[in-house]
């Protein structure tokens, strides 16, 4: 999101012309599909800004998703994870893109004709609050296109391209006031360029992510250019966010406003994803309107309690409209509740985790002002729906969803946590409360400057005490008490110090009452499924062993992994990669309920010297954020 990282010389040099593929040597018909059409431009025009593109030289297929390209169509389900030379031909004919923008028109370049390609490309128009405008009148994709939509087996995706030139929206052109060159080295991202290390940061975190069932973009391919630039290319279901939608809310345009209502909902009903909307055109927009109160109390309990921060905002720019993440620059998962950590974008602070509820409501509150002026035409102000029964239906919610997130960590499986949920709420919510009084535990140094911002340490690792009490109750037995100390000792991590773990009344009660109510809740599940304590206990023992894996993913350990992966001398190959991140990803997949085989990639044996490294920083910034 910031535009204060220098890009370095990007000048790359020229190589030949991508060979022409003809019907005879094309082995990949799916690709075809991807060639700038897309129906939002039909649509919803206005949303839109169209560029001619040409083909960029000089690229390398740095990596390419297999098992997405499979998943999407674009390869057969059979294909082997190899990149041929007729593979590498159709990737980088069809993504090795850049745009044909203002200055290049305003100063005239002549550019080859075979380079140009017939279709337009769109950058989309949306809302962002570090624009001048706050009513999203020159903000959208500063250096991104979307490539187009692909459909396999009735569902659609749509395909886009970071790193593909300098457009009229970023914040640079807006801010100064001037067109720029693509490759222009005097800016950040306003000079149209990506980075190979954004795009891999992107793919490990994006793929981790994806693994453990939270909706994200993901990386597709990465195309490598000089001087470390690249273009990233993500694919999502439906790659709208609701800053797609609040610029024309801001802007009084109710057609246009609508319309892009209109598309999305038609877009979910066609994936099968909303499925027996009422008959009733109008109820239609309410139905749109649950669906996002859902969504996003739902995203915003399990950000928090998954601790991840991706800085949500009162623009709805970075998140997608299924709650799904994008944009993984600012994105980061943290090892404790770092609930005071701020990202410093140089102009503003972030908002922090906890306030993360607090933007996830607000951005529901402008979606009901966004259905009200759909079904009356007439726009009402925002603090008209301070109290809309919308909202009241967010909060309920979102405590349901800390409830059944709180129950998924303690090990319960499915059918244990509803029963639970729906007869025994209060004894949930006791428990969930003794866990957040040390979860949101920070340490008495105060706030601290950490690399990219503003930290105030927490100090307890509550994956810790989830996944040895258990173990403990089973070994000790179930009348036994965990003492204060040992407790402490169990949740303390790297950020504690001596003074941290200083006792006091309140904490020694609360070590007490959290033990109570966990045995309470082990002790109902047992009466309610006449099952011994003792072998719920061992159910829920081995389930929190996994979901409460010791060495978790961090944004700081990514970005170390990144850093090794970049440095890796030999550099590594695309299907080097491609393995690399197989591997990874399946050590990171937390799903209990995941069939895992004998031989998995958990083995010690079957984990390359690399990838054993990776693991190694996981668990060295395993606190972090």
């Amino acid at each position: 999101m910031s535009e204060n990282k220098s890009m370095g010389n990007t000048k790359l040099k020229e190589s030949r012309p991508l060979k022409e593929i003809t019907k005879d040597n094309f082995d990949y018909p799916k690709f075809r599909e991807i060639d700038g059409s897309h129906p939002l431009k039909k649509m919803v025009p206005e949303a839109v800004v169209e560029y001619q593109v040409r083909t960029r030289h000089g690229g390398q297929v740095a990596f390419f998703n297999f098992e997405l390209a499979k998943e999407i169509g674009l390869i057969t389900e059979t294909h082997s994870h190899d990149l041929t030379k007729e593979l590498k031909d159709e990737i980088l004919n069809t993504f090795s893109l850049v745009i044909i923008n203002e200055f290049d028109q305003m100063n005239n370049f002549n550019f080859p004709k075979e380079d140009i390609r017939p279709n337009t490309y769109m950058a989309t128009r949306y809302l962002q609050l570090q624009h001048p405008c706050k009513k999203g009148t020159t903000s959208g994709d500063g250096r991104s296109i979307w490539n187009g939509q692909i459909t396999n087996k009735g569902k659609s995706y749509d395909v886009s391209s970071c790193g593909t030139g300098a457009t009229k929206l970023s914040p640079a052109c807006n801010i100064n006031k001037k067109f720029y060159q693509t490759g222009d080295p005097t800016v950040s991202y306003g000079c149209g360029y990506s980075e190979k290390d954004e795009g891999l940061s992107s793919l490990f975190f994006s793929e981790v992510l994806a693994k453990n069932g939270l909706e994200t973009e993901r990386v597709l391919a990465i195309i490598e250019f000089s001087k470390g630039l690249a273009i990233n290319v993500r694919v999502h279901s439906n790659l709208l966010r609701p800053s797609h939608m609040f610029n024309h809310l801001k802007q009084n345009n109710l057609p246009t406003l609508k319309r892009m209502v209109d598309y999305y909902i038609d877009r979910q009903v066609k994936n099968k994803v909303w499925k027996n909307l009422p008959s009733d055109p109008l109820s239609v927009y309410d139905y749109f309107l649950m669906r996002i109160v859902e969504t996003f109390a739902q995203m915003s309990a399990s950000f928090e309690d998954h601790y991840i921060f991706c800085w949500l905002d009162w623009d709805g720019d970075n998140i997608l409209m299924d709650g799904g993440i994008i944009d993984y620059g600012s994105v980061r998962q943290f090892g404790l509740y770092h609930h005071e950590y701020r990202y410093d974008d140089v102009q503003r602070w972030s908002t922090s985790i906890k306030e993360q509820k607090l933007k996830a409501r607000y951005i529901v509150q402008t979606f009901a002002q966004i259905v009200d002026y759909i079904k009356n035409e007439k726009k009402k102000s925002i603090d008209d729906f301070k109290n809309h029964h919308a909202l009241q239906l967010f909060d309920k919610r979102f405590f349901d969803f800390k409830n059944q997130n709180i129950l998924t960590k303690i090990g319960f499986n499915g059918k244990i946590a509803n029963s639970l949920l729906e007869n025994h709420r209060k004894e949930v919510e006791e428990f969930r409360n003794d866990f957040t009084y040390f979860e949101m535990a920070k340490s008495v140094k105060g706030p601290q400057k950490v690399p990219d911002g503003i930290n105030w340490n927490a100090i307890f690792c509550m994956r810790d005490i989830m996944r040895e009490l258990p173990q403990l109750f089973l070994s000790r037995g179930m009348s036994s008490t965990i003492k204060n100390s040992e407790f402490l000792d169990i949740i303390k991590s790297s950020y504690a110090t001596k003074a941290d773990l200083k006792r006091s009344l309140r904490r020694d009660l609360k070590i007490k009452s959290f033990q109570k109510n966990y045995l309470k809740l082990i002790n109902l599940a047992s009466k309610r499924f006449k099952e011994t304590p003792e072998k719920i206990l061992l159910n829920v023992s081995m389930r929190s062993s996994i979901i409460n894996k010791y060495d978790r993913v961090t944004g700081d350990s990514i970005t170390t992994i990144v850093g090794k992966v970049m440095s890796r001398k030999p550099k590594l190959t695309a299907e080097e990669i491609s393995i690399i991140l197989k591997e990874f990803t399946e050590y990171q997949n937390l799903n209990p309920d995941k069939e895992r085989k004998p031989s998995n990639f958990e083995t010690e044996k079957e984990q390359s010297h690399l990838v054993k490294g990776m693991l190694q920083i996981v668990r060295e910034y395993r606190d972090g954020i």
